[in-house]
């Protein structure tokens, strides 16, 4: 038995079918981190917090007090101790404030971390404001080496009355591990 002309031509139309899709799956999957992105500064989810501003002395409300607790996690497959050495501070709105975390590479090797962060609420985002931060940049230690590393960050005077609680949280990367791939 022998295929007729159509059925080639139906196969051919099938397969040219099967090819977009696969291109079509692979444009969305490389544009997911984009619309992620737009999506989050959207609808103000994830609390994503933007690159270091421009210290700007703000007034300090002093007739407020806001907690502010740290939450720090590791990726999985990242070896790191990773730590916020205040797990709580209060701070004044407007006031300027420097916490430390540490992180120590307890392996043979030299590594490469990348630490992201996020507020919650997501809110609150918009109000923080970081000078400085270990999350603008990859963190490289050596081997056996631990770090102290600084967040200078305030709180916009602007902040919503309601909120009284922000929470930073960081997650910790092997950033090697995505630059081998």
């Amino acid at each position: 038995m022998t295929d007729s002309p159509k059925t080639g031509f139906k196969a051919g139309k099938t397969a040219l079918k099967l090819v977009l899709a696969a291109v079509a799956m692979f444009g969305f999957g490389f544009a997911l981190v984009p619309l992620y992105d737009v999506f989050c500064e959207f609808t103000g989810i994830n609390g994503k917090v933007t690159g270091p501003v421009e210290r700007v002395e703000h007034w300090v409300d002093t007739s407020r007090t806001i907690k502010v607790q740290f939450i720090t996690t590791n990726n999985a497959g990242m070896p790191w101790e990773f730590e916020a050495l205040q797990e709580e501070i209060e701070v004044h709105p407007g006031a300027w404030t420097q916490v430390e975390f540490w992180a120590l590479n307890p392996t043979l090797q030299d590594m490469v971390g990348q630490a992201v962060p996020s507020v919650s609420p997501s809110e609150a985002t918009e109000y923080v404001q970081k000078t400085e931060c270990f999350c603008f940049s990859q963190q490289t230690l050596a081997a056996g080496e631990g770090r102290k590393m600084p967040l200078i960050f305030a709180l916009d005077p602007q902040l919503p009355p309601h909120i009284r609680t922000v929470t930073m949280s960081y997650t910790i990367f092997d950033a090697g591990a995505f630059a081998e791939k």
